[in-house]
């Protein structure tokens, strides 16, 4: 579906969601990160540690006042939080390339997909039956038990915010398929969507733009809604895609939000402005500089995942793609048909 304006939503929009005991909470947080970065240089690893042990005990404390948010390390069995921390080291790390990235992000998005989805206990199972190579002195089978969450999954519609959020979005749809019993294929929704870099986290803007978004709203409505973005500053970019779906007359049955990195803030905001709608994060960072970056954070998780555009030759979607190589395509072919269809019609 295509527009001939741009949608647009401020931050002091955002901000409004935010209740007076947020603000506090988010301020104490600013203040101890400060705190912690007096450590930074010269580098005292020591305190640098005991700063990081006391945030995070106050985030999981503020977690615990928002069911709707979902950090892996507070909600998880102790024993996979090394897991967690030794992929998002490797995401963090500036020495890490595109190839490691693009395989610690894939990951990333298997682990909150069985946060969110297959680890809490169910006696309904699933059978997947296997036909194997070994065919003497007969043909032979195997049966493997997954959770029957058919329920929770084939409801679903994949919404990209390109473009950072493209290859974990085919994720996350290949292993709904996966799971399905029905071999289900999410449609796919498509939203160009940035911010405004000129501005500051105070007065930031998010843009999209119509004429190079690809939806249908008839598949949209009623359904759940996923977004996987790796990076979950702000909110403003979900806030922004939502509201304006909501404008059009679609209703979500309901909005999960998966990120590898997410604020505290930007998971309360959405949390505070959509109905229904939980964020997964992998892991939660403290907070935000003047520029609306994250904090310690990793970079830019688009350029990181996709390579960076020269500013006179931004690659287009099928470019993106061609140049995830051909095992990225291959494996997720399925995933590339639904996009081509949405494009292509």
């Amino acid at each position: 579906m295509a527009g001939d304006n741009k949608i647009i939503l401020k931050a002091e929009d955002l901000d409004g969601y935010l209740t007076s005991e947020d603000m506090a909470d988010l301020k104490h947080l600013e203040v101890m990160f400060k705190e912690t970065m007096k450590s930074f240089e010269p580098k005292d690893e020591e305190k640098i540690i005991e700063g990081y042990d006391k945030l995070g005990h106050e985030m999981q404390n503020i977690c615990a006042k928002h069911p709707n948010i979902k950090v892996y390390s507070f909600v998880t069995e102790e024993g996979a939080h090394a897991e967690c921390s030794r992929v998002i080291s490797k995401l963090r790390d500036e020495r890490t390339d595109h190839q490691e990235f693009m395989y610690y992000s894939q990951r990333a998005y298997e682990m909150l997909f069985r946060m969110a989805y297959t680890d809490q206990h169910s006696d309904k199972k699933g059978h997947i039956v296997v036909k194997t190579p070994v065919t003497f002195p007969v043909q032979n089978y195997a049966v493997h038990k997954i959770p029957d969450i058919d329920h929770k999954i084939e409801n679903t519609v994949m919404c990209v915010m390109l473009r950072g959020a493209l290859l974990p979005s085919m994720i996350m749809s290949k292993e709904i398929q996966e799971y399905s019993s029905h071999g289900y294929k999410t449609p796919f929704a498509l939203f160009k969507i940035s911010r405004n870099d000129t501005k500051n986290e105070a007065d930031m803007e998010y843009i999209m733009d119509l004429n190079k978004s690809f939806f249908n709203l008839d598949q949209l409505d009623g359904k759940d809604l996923i977004f996987a973005d790796p990076m979950n500053a702000t909110g403003g970019s979900l806030v922004t895609v939502v509201k304006y779906l909501q404008s059009q007359g679609v209703r979500p049955k309901s909005i999960a939000f998966f990120n590898t990195i997410s604020t505290l803030k930007g998971s309360i905001r959405v949390t505070r402005a959509l109905e229904n709608c939980t964020c997964y994060t992998l892991w939660m960072d403290p907070v935000m500089n003047e520029k609306a970056y994250i904090m310690p954070g990793l970079g830019d998780a688009g350029d990181r995942l996709n390579g960076c555009d020269t500013k006179d030759a931004p690659r287009n979607m099928i470019q993106l793609i061609a140049d995830y190589g051909h095992n990225i395509s291959g494996l997720y072919k399925s995933q590339l048909y639904e996009i081509e269809k949405i494009v292509l019609g």
